[in-house]
């Protein structure tokens, strides 16, 4: 019984020992201490303070202007969508004025897909690689983009990469099947027949309801028949 009584009070001892080394530390550094947790204050109020009272207006008028070109996008306008019609800005002008707003970030995309539209592809590719986005949609379709971008510029390997991207980024019956079909013509085109047999074979199995599944037989006999051997 004394001996846990004992190893009781050694280890209260233990424990104020402790106590009394942080009290010694924090007296003797208080000073530093209250710098640091200030300052740590100050970057917090500072982070929210530029978020409310800066960036919340400036998105609010870059949506306003970005409207426009959102319009003229989907008339197929892609020239004024681009670099605006003398009253509105548009996608370009959003993303140099208005930095560091979702509506830049977004005018990226849409900026992208315009040059692609204009067949400037390597534009098209610097706009859509500062594109970043986790929505299920317009991620995989800004990186099919970037596939049809290299693909246009005959760099093969880099155009099956994204397509690959674009396919595993949000797995769906809509956009996966879609990017695995252009990653096996373009895995075809590269001469690289088993890798194209893989990707059709994986609609066939994982995707059986899509549209793309519905001729996908045809493309795997091929590659299975005499034209592959």
């Amino acid at each position: 019984m004394a001996k846990k009584v004992d190893k009781t009070e050694e280890r209260i001892v233990a424990v104020e020992e402790a106590f009394s080394r942080t009290e010694q530390f924090i007296e003797k550094n208080q000073k530093i201490i209250l710098i640091v947790v200030g300052a740590i204050i100050v970057v917090v109020l500072g982070y929210f303070g530029f978020k409310r009272l800066y960036i919340a207006p400036r998105e609010k008028e870059a949506q306003s202007q970005m409207f426009m070109a959102e319009k003229y996008f989907e008339m197929d306008s892609v020239s004024k969508a681009l670099k605006g019609d003398g009253n509105y800005l548009g996608f370009l002008d959003i993303i140099d004025q208005f930095s560091m707003t979702k509506s830049a970030n977004l005018s990226h995309y849409y900026a992208g897909i315009c040059y692609l539209k204009k067949g400037e592809y390597q534009n098209a590719i610097d706009q859509l690689n500062d594109f970043s986005t986790s929505d299920e949609l317009v991620a995989p379709m800004a990186l099919g983009a970037l596939g049809d971008a290299n693909m246009e510029l005959n760099n093969t390997d880099k155009a099956a990469e994204y397509y690959m991207k674009a396919a595993d980024k949000k797995k769906n019956d809509l956009t996966s099947p879609l990017f695995l079909m252009k990653a096996g013509m373009t895995y075809e085109i590269a001469g690289k027949k088993e890798d194209a047999l893989k990707v059709y074979t994986r609609i066939k199995t994982d995707f059986p309801r899509s549209n793309e599944a519905r001729e996908i037989d045809k493309y795997i006999a091929r590659l299975n028949g005499p034209v592959a051997k």
